[in-house]
């Protein structure tokens, strides 16, 4: 079987553009890539880096060039954007962010009007709405890559936990990319029994102890970003290989269910802003939104992180 040529645009070689890049060389993922930045110097000794792969890869093509070289890719990836600092929120970096995006993607989405567009850059939710709205791009060509990262850290977190192999748990975060998260437990398993059954018959945990242990499980799945930051200056391994299983899972076409971002039509009692909730996605990008039950507390939760992130959404001004 031929496989079909696959083009892959990258803006912004910083450390998670330029890490999400090598990522789709060593996995095979593109048979093109072509790197952007502003600063074209680094973009394009990152693609002559990259291409020094080739004898140990798959074959693809990669090269830097202008943002009309973005022309006929089948995924642009949104990197750009300045990095969050230590002590740094997310939404501290918005207004930057949201000009730098504006500045551009309209005319990145002209060039390339029928990609698909995943959005890494932070605040990951609000930069996902303003690129739906300010682009000629269908809402179903625009997809966050929303709580993937968060779902992902909150699964090994678990799995340390249990002492389990992180592919033994199933978990999710819905809400924003940051502080306006929460982690629906109902919907957590270990080897396919419910959390709180799995810690308290198989583990011995008692029940009065559990709501404080999970409690911490989450406060600590919060702050993974920070205490990377803090540490080594930025985030950049763990985004970019939740980005690549995202275009993996839309590149193999196979109705994957993720939690991302997408645009919220009276979802959760949540209208006219994008968050992380279950995503069905294929070749086309994004499906269906998975509007999966939840418990009358955790609805409680979530609905108030959503109304707290609607505010975000009202205080930068980014709807029209």
């Amino acid at each position: 079987m031929v496989q079909k040529k696959r083009k892959i645009a990258v803006l912004g070689t910083g450390n998670v553009g330029a890490t999400i890049a090598y990522n789709l060389v060593v996995q095979g993922v593109a048979s093109e890539i072509v790197l952007v930045d502003i600063n074209k110097e680094k973009a394009e000794g990152e693609a002559l880096d990259l291409s020094q792969c080739a004898a140990s890869c798959p074959s693809v093509k990669v090269w830097s060039g202008e943002y009309a070289d973005v022309a006929g890719s089948d995924f642009v990836v949104v990197t750009f954007g300045v990095g969050r600092k230590p002590g740094q929120t997310r939404l501290d970096l918005a207004a930057i962010n949201i000009g730098i995006l504006k500045s551009v993607i309209g005319d990145v989405a002209k060039i390339a009007p029928e990609a698909l567009y995943i959005v890494v850059s932070n605040p990951v939710d609000v930069l996902t709405y303003v690129t739906m709205m300010d682009t000629c791009l269908d809402k179903s060509q625009v997809i966050g890559t929303g709580t993937l990262l968060d779902s992902n850290r909150l699964q090994q977190a678990v799995a340390d936990y249990c002492k389990v192999d992180v592919h033994n748990v199933t978990a999710y975060v819905f809400g924003e990319h940051g502080d306006a998260c929460m982690a629906p437990w109902s919907l957590c398993t270990v080897c396919g029994m419910p959390i709180r059954e799995y810690c308290t018959k198989i583990m011995g945990v008692k029940e009065e102890v559990l709501e404080e242990e999970l409690q911490n499980i989450y406060t600590g799945m919060v702050a993974a970003g920070s205490k990377v930051i803090k540490a080594k200056g930025a985030t950049f391994y763990a985004i970019a290989a939740s980005t690549v299983q995202l275009i993996k899972a839309l590149a193999s076409d196979t109705e994957t269910i993720l939690p991302l971002a997408t645009y919220l039509n009276g979802e959760y009692g949540a209208k006219d802003l994008c968050t992380g909730v279950l995503c069905k996605v294929g070749g086309s990008g994004f499906k269906s939104i998975v509007e999966v039950p939840l418990p009358e507390d955790e609805m409680k939760l979530f609905s108030e992180k959503l109304a707290s992130l609607d505010n975000t959404f009202t205080a930068l001004g980014v709807r029209k």
